[in-house]
């Protein structure tokens, strides 16, 4: 999904090819970042509502499994340049590099969802979670010192031109601290009253992705599998 439209837009678009699916069985969401917002606004808005009849129908959901999602909302998101550079040399974008290129993709309604106290999270915090539906939390935690890792995005920020940058991240050096969490979500963010969370130690994008062909498989691999057992065994885990 373009993942600078709204949250709740990205849910809507979920719903929209939700028939599609196979009926017959329960299934799991799996959401990485943003996409475990989408897949908890999907099942208690929409799929399993509470106290209220569901919005679309096809399969139930059995559980879901957020990996890195910031709960609590990120101060990466009031960063909304570096998230949109960051996302342009991802792509590998053709062309003479412009640093304000993201921000031409669209308005970047999700930036403002993300943000820590955004209306969203408000609603979606405040929305009863259905007791039946499984729920499990991964978080990542960096390892080193949370200010070499804030060096690192500030000497990029420099490289890229973007001095403005460099002095917003001078000032969440206070702000984050230990709470760095994986780099974009911290620990506190990332949690949930009353549901299992299991803490490893890599990157936002490392625990799910390998950086070089030659890492050991990301370490929230195995933990996803094993979820994925129990819960087809019937086994509870989370709330």
């Amino acid at each position: 999904y373009p993942n600078d439209q709204g949250i709740a837009t990205s849910t809507a678009l979920l719903a929209q090819h939700w028939l599609e699916l196979p009926a017959d069985q329960p299934l799991v969401l799996i959401g990485h970042s943003m996409g475990g917002l989408v897949a908890r606004e999907f099942v208690s808005r929409w799929r399993h509502p509470v106290a209220s009849l569901p919005g679309v129908d096809g399969a139930p959901v059995r559980g879901v499994i957020l990996v890195g999602t910031p709960n609590q909302g990120s101060e990466w998101a009031r960063l909304r340049i570096w998230l949109e550079l960051r996302d342009h040399l991802a792509n590998k974008r053709p062309g003479p590099f412009d640093p304000l290129a993201g921000l031409k993709d669209g308005l970047g309604e999700a930036k403002v969802d993300l943000r820590p106290g955004s209306d969203f999270l408000k609603v979606l915090n405040a929305r009863p979670w259905p007791t039946q539906i499984s729920l499990f939390i991964i978080a990542g935690r960096l390892i080193g010192p949370p200010g070499e890792r804030l060096a690192e995005l500030k000497a990029a920020a420099m490289a890229a031109g973007v001095g403005e940058l460099a002095e917003e991240l001078e000032g969440l050096d206070d702000r984050l601290g230990e709470g760095l969490g994986d780099g974009l979500v911290s620990l506190e963010s990332a949690r949930l009253p009353g549901v299992t969370a299991l803490v490893v130690n890599a990157s936002h994008r490392g625990m799910i992705r390998k950086l070089l062909a030659s890492n050991p498989e990301p370490p929230a691999i195995a933990p996803i599998l094993s979820t994925l057992r129990d819960w087809q065994a019937g086994e509870p885990i989370g709330k």
